[in-house]
């Protein structure tokens, strides 16, 4: 029997990560350096504070500032007015829908009302009915106007339903 000489293959990779040299790694921390935000845009973005306090008291000075806040804050709350108040003031809807469905329901109700509104003016009495009941005096003059006026009306009903026509149309 002949045996075939074995070939070993070991990994060599060392088992720590490999490390930049030094040089490299204070280059990396100087372009850092160099690009680090200055003192002024760390205090606009609250991360330094803005006093002039010692560091001792830098804390108790934010928290004592905290603290006025949230005693405004609860003045102004106990100053709110109620939520009937609002409503009354038309400032909040008297809807109690889900927010997402107030638009549509106000559309609705604006619908409904010009519809009860039409259907009331179309079964309104006439004029003759009226005065046949002693409501309106007849005078000469408003006979004529009362025409001009019949005349406007019709013209205004059909823009309204061109305009409605429109909006459903559109919507």
């Amino acid at each position: 029997m002949t045996e075939e000489p074995r070939t070993s293959s070991i990994d060599e990779t060392p088992i720590s990560p490999v490390r930049e040299p030094s040089h490299v790694r204070q280059n990396s921390l100087e372009r850092h350096l160099q690009h680090r935000p200055d003192p002024k845009e760390l205090r606009e973005r609250h991360i330094l504070l803005d006093n002039n306090a010692a560091p001792a008291l830098q804390a108790a000075a934010h928290e004592l500032e905290r603290q006025k806040v949230t005693d405004s804050l609860k003045k102004g709350l106990e100053k709110r007015p109620q939520r009937e108040d609002l409503v009354e003031r038309n400032i909040l809807p008297s809807s109690s829908a889900a927010p997402s469905i107030q638009g549509p329901q106000r559309e609705l109700e604006k619908h409904m009302r010009a519809d009860s509104l039409n259907e009331k003016i179309a079964h309104r009495p006439k004029p003759e009915d009226l005065i046949k009941e002693g409501i309106l005096t007849e005078d000469p003059t408003s006979i004529e106007d009362d025409k001009d006026q019949a005349e406007k009306d019709k013209l205004y009903e059909e823009r309204m339903e061109e305009e409605y026509a429109k909006r459903e149309g559109g919507a």
